[in-house]
């Protein structure tokens, strides 16, 4: 016997993105539509809300959902039971043909490339609606996009769903519209577009700060050469990468101190206002993964959950830490996508991955507003590349095809080379061992600007920081930065001139390029904030202004010579 249709009456209400898009959804009624929002917007309430619709009107009779992770199968069914459609997250190839006690399944796009023909008879015997989610999945392989092709071209409705409408290769994705530019290339069109900028204006997703740590870094090659580099100054791919791992190292001192740092920014969250917030940390692999929990377990007097992909259990231990209080959870890359835990509110960026996809995926777990006010802060590595990410967090970006690809980006082969783990007997392919690192609060980074000069780890400077309300508006964030800012520029100012006049003249102390660098983004973000004051325009737009001016990345990826250019800039606006 069919379960009932679900009721609309009972349907929960729908916010104005969701009700916009779903107008146009009914009013154009055809096959294929491809929904983009924003990480926290309410990707399955819409889609489950499109399929309530279908199946009450007799426009579908069966609804399948395809998703990326076998945990997110048990998340789906569990979502649209609520709402009344009965979906089976446990159908397996095997079974053939789904029961008829379910509107329809879940399945994992790997589930449907291993065996598209059983997925495509299924289609054929009941109208069906196709529900996509995370589309962009389906073009990690030929097979997984042959695969959701072939199985689902038949279907009545395609719905595509995705956060992040782009992949860092050109494997086409299945069942999206194409249109070609003027510059030739084709990019990927989106019938529906709630971004992160317009969520936030609207209190849907929490603003998100940025601290970024640098640091001192030292390691010894194959060839036994020691070498030192300093985390965010400018060098080559290849010494990014190594200084990138050894700061990541568990053995050196820049991640305990970064995490001593991050746990006290959750207790701060706990103190006033977020009772319950949580804190996780994205590691590069398993061992690793264990490591930095065993550091947690130190660090916060108690135990950090561990999730890895492979151990069974994965999915129930991250269900349970959603609905617990337990302070953190540690994992590789099980939680990078898709995963609902609301109450996440700190996280640690301990991973070399640096695509566009990944960093947004990863950032996306921090942002699922609850109430009013709540604010996520992630800490990361002081690398250009990802304080670019950062800073570009609005940006709305599209699938191009047969772009050419990002000149300044790191080549995340590379960085997975360095982080390859190395036997205990050593073999010809060891790079270099990490000798030590230690943190230093390099600069925060929110609404595509940089602020403060910074800090030593566990000084009152960084606590400036750490101590941030964990309740804010996204224009109180700002605010309070600049006054931190100022804060910080008044104190040196004011120890330099308590200084004693020395006797003599002291020769001319020559400034290291990350020192300059430093010093030219304080004076930039003094001139910005002075636009602010005269003009009343958001610190964000007057930076944006400035880089189309000018051209050039966020001003925490600037280059010297373009930072100066934006000092001579504005001081002409």
């Amino acid at each position: 016997m069919s379960p009932p249709l679900p009721n609309l009456e009972t349907f929960p209400p729908l916010r104005a993105w969701q009700r916009k898009a779903l107008v146009e959804y009914l009013r154009r009624r055809s096959p294929d539509f491809m929904a983009v929002a924003t990480p926290g917007a309410g990707k399955t309430t819409f889609a489950l809300r499109i399929a309530a619709e279908l199946l009450a009107d007799g426009t579908v009779e069966a609804v399948t959902v395809v998703c990326p992770t076998e945990h997110l199968k048990t998340q789906w069914a569990s979502a649209a039971a609520r709402v009344g459609i009965q979906l089976d997250p446990s159908f397996r190839n095997a079974d053939v043909h789904s029961s008829r006690d379910f509107h329809g399944a879940v399945l994992t796009y790997a589930q449907v490339g291993m065996a598209p023909a059983v997925h495509r008879r299924r289609t054929m015997t009941r109208s069906t609606m196709v529900i996509l989610d995370e589309i962009h999945h389906a073009g990690d392989s030929r097979t997984w996009g042959d695969g959701v092709k072939s199985a689902f071209e038949e279907a009545e409705r395609r719905l595509m769903l995705t956060g992040t409408p782009f992949r860092s290769d050109d494997n086409p994705i299945p069942f999206v519209t194409y249109e070609r530019g003027e510059n030739g290339l084709q990019r990927s069109r989106s019938d529906s577009v709630y971004g992160y900028s317009d969520a936030l204006r609207e209190g849907v997703v929490r603003p998100v700060i940025f601290l970024a740590y640098s640091g001192e870094t030292r390691w010894r090659t194959s060839a036994g050469d020691e070498l030192a580099a300093r985390l965010g100054e400018p060098m080559t791919k290849d010494l990014v990468a190594q200084a990138w791992r050894t700061a990541l190292d568990h053995r050196g001192d820049w991640m305990p101190q970064v995490l001593r740092a991050a746990d006290a920014r959750l207790s701060r969250l706990r103190e006033h206002g977020m009772t319950d917030a949580g804190g996780l940390v994205i590691a590069s692999d398993q061992q690793t993964a264990r490591a930095y929990a065993k550091l947690l377990g130190e660090i916060a007097g108690q135990p950090a959950v561990v999730v890895l992909s492979d151990d069974q259990g994965a999915s129930s231990r991250i269900a349970s830490f959603a609905l617990s209080e337990e302070r953190w959870m540690v994992a590789v890359r099980m939680v990078s996508e898709g995963v609902d835990i609301p109450r996440l509110a700190v996280g640690v960026y301990a991973t070399s991955a640096s695509t566009p996809l990944y960093f947004a995926q990863a950032i996306g777990r921090f942002v699922r507003a609850r109430r009013t006010g709540e604010t996520a802060t992630v800490f990361l590595p002081s690398v250009p590349h990802l304080l670019g990410l950062a800073s570009d967090m609005e940006a709305e970006r599209d699938h191009i095809l047969g772009a050419p690809k990002d000149p300044d980006g790191l080549d995340d082969d590379l960085l997975e080379r360095a982080q390859r783990a190395e036997d205990a007997e050593g073999d010809l392919e060891k790079r270099f061992e990490a000798l030590s690192a230690t943190a230093e609060l390099d600069q925060v980074i929110y609404d595509g600007a940089s602020f403060g000069t910074g800090a030593r780890t566990g000084t009152p400077e960084e606590e400036e920081y750490l101590g941030l309300p964990g309740l804010l508006t996204p224009d109180q964030v700002s605010v309070l930065l600049n006054q931190r800012q100022s804060k910080q520029i008044a104190a040196q100012k004011r120890q330099k001139a308590a200084e004693p006049v020395p006797a003599q003249r002291e020769p001319v102390v020559t400034l290291s390029a990350g020192e300059r660098r430093n010093s030219l983004r304080r004076q930039l973000n003094t001139l910005v904030a002075a636009h602010h004051h005269r003009t009343n325009l958001p610190h964000g737009k007057i930076h944006a202004e400035l880089r189309r001016l000018c051209g050039g990345p966020p001003s925490a990826q600037a280059t010297i010579e373009q930072l100066e250019e934006r000092i001579a800039t504005i001081q002409t606006l």
